[in-house]
């Protein structure tokens, strides 16, 4: 059941601009399927699909391919796309987003694989970053900002 309802999200989401948990619910309802937020919420994470802007501040689910292409640049565009800005409270890092874009931006973060960042939380427009040290923070925050620039 549960590869079958994966199979569908794959399908819904190459057929339709679907941008939000509960687009996604609902088209697997009207497909017949009966599923919880929590149940999409976790086929989202088990998929590692990601959300990009398509204009005008809309956006919707992708999945990426594990290829041998450069997964590393496109952690990075992903990145920047959703990226505004960020600061710090002692070794903590907060980093705001485009609306809707934290958890990609954090999972993009998360596969760019900083040792120093503990852990991180993601809402809908804001992560914290758990950082080890307030060094850390700080050659963390400096690297971030050279993948903007780029």
């Amino acid at each position: 059941m549960k590869s079958e309802r994966q199979a569908k999200i794959l399908d819904l989401i190459v057929k339709k601009e679907i941008g939000t948990q509960d687009e996604l619910t609902e088209e697997l309802e009207k497909a017949g399927y009966q599923v919880t937020q929590a149940t999409v919420s976790r086929d989202i994470r088990e998929m590692r699909l990601t959300k990009v802007a398509l204009g005008k501040g809309k956006l919707r689910y992708v999945a990426y391919k594990e290829s041998g292409e450069d997964l590393e640049q496109k952690y990075r565009r992903i990145f920047k796309d959703g990226f505004l800005s960020m600061d710090n409270a002692q070794n903590i890092l907060v980093i705001k987003t485009v609306s809707g874009m934290a958890m990609a931006v954090a999972a993009a973060l998360d596969n760019m694989e900083f040792s120093e960042i503990v852990g991180s939380i993601a809402g809908d427009d804001t992560i914290m970053c758990a950082i080890r040290s307030m060094d850390d923070t700080v050659n963390v925050m400096r690297s971030l900002r050279k993948v903007i620039e780029e």
